[in-house]
């Protein structure tokens, strides 16, 4: 069975933000030619077991405690560059 990468895009409610990282960080994946299941979420959830990458901000980032998917922090929503530097780097591939 493949394996299939799963992301979240967490933003405090799970909802404006987190959809904006989320389009961004599937627009990265897809341009690096990896398949991952993408999807929105609040702090509570992001916790939750099987996620291997979580993408939110430096000040929602501590609010995670200690989970075992990697945490990328992203200081521009914005910023597409930062965001595949970042996430390409957490996955340890090089751009």
């Amino acid at each position: 069975m493949i394996k299939i990468l799963r992301v979240l895009a967490v933003c405090g409610m799970g909802l404006g933000s987190a959809l904006l990282l989320k389009m961004n960080i599937e627009e990265v994946l897809k341009d690096a030619g990896i398949e991952a299941k993408v999807e929105t979420a609040d702090i509570a959830i992001a916790r939750g077991p099987g996620v291997d990458l979580i993408v939110t901000s430096l000040g929602l980032a501590p609010q995670l405690g200690d989970v075992s998917a990697k945490i990328v922090t992203i200081h521009s929503f914005f910023d597409k560059n930062e965001m595949r530097e970042k996430v390409l780097e957490a996955l340890g591939i090089k751009d």
